[in-house]
């Protein structure tokens, strides 16, 4: 991995050096993780956890042949971006937590528009009917030089008919740019939503139950905890 792909900003030099001890069975804010993404909603939804972290800006492909299932295409990708974070840093002070997230129509997975012609496609085809949304989170762990997970989630998410109108206003918004399948449920597209069923932050980009549970498993050897 090319280390001029690392944001100088993101990666602790000091914890680096003097080497961070951290503890998972207790998410009041004293677990540290480093971030293997560029998004800002996984940010959000980390600290929403009380989880301190800072990012890693690593570079995998993520081109779908259109052939693979999309729960293995999310899981292989969460996995490849813990991995690339976890090679950028070496023996590093904390695990790296990494996600992917992929939008399904008919079994086909709508990735993120490039254009307006593009996005407005998309809308077309979201507008009326049901979707999947897979998102698969997965650690590596520095001590062990090896991953943990992936554990995943899978929603089901319905748009409303849509019209033309409306869906020319959304992709004037700009907002449908950068997002999996040329929305945001958090944001303007939260209008177009009939019914969720699933994770709403798994829709978002990293489903808070399931990441929490994995960050927990670091301090009990890869193991599930038990909950009394």
């Amino acid at each position: 991995m090319n280390k001029r792909a690392v944001n100088t900003r993101a990666v602790d030099k000091r914890a680096v050096a003097e080497g961070i001890t951290w503890r998972t069975d207790d998410l009041s804010g004293r677990s540290f993780v480093y971030l293997a993404s560029r998004s800002p909603r996984r940010r959000l939804l980390l600290a929403q956890l009380g989880i301190p972290h800072e990012t890693l800006d690593i570079e995998v492909d993520e081109c779908w042949d259109g052939r693979e299932a999309p729960f293995r295409y999310v899981c292989r990708l969460a996995l490849a971006k813990a991995e690339a974070g976890g090679s950028l840093l070496g023996i590093g002070p904390a695990p790296v937590l990494a996600a992917d997230t992929a939008v399904v129509l008919d079994g086909a997975i709508l990735g993120k528009p490039q254009d307006p012609d593009e996005a407005l496609a998309m809308l077309a085809r979201l507008s009326g009917r049901c979707h999947e949304v897979y998102t698969a989170v997965a650690l590596w762990l520095p001590s062990a030089y090896a991953p943990l997970g992936p554990v995943s989630s899978v929603s089901r998410v319905c748009f409303r008919p849509l019209t033309l109108s409306e869906q020319r206003d959304y992709v004037s918004s700009g907002e449908p740019y950068g997002k999996a399948g040329g929305y945001a449920i958090q944001g303007i597209a939260a209008a177009f939503i009939e019914r969720l069923e699933g994770s709403y932050s798994g829709v978002m980009g990293l489903p808070l139950c399931e990441t929490a549970l994995l960050v927990q498993r670091i301090g009990n050897g890869g193991e599930p905890v038990d909950h009394v």
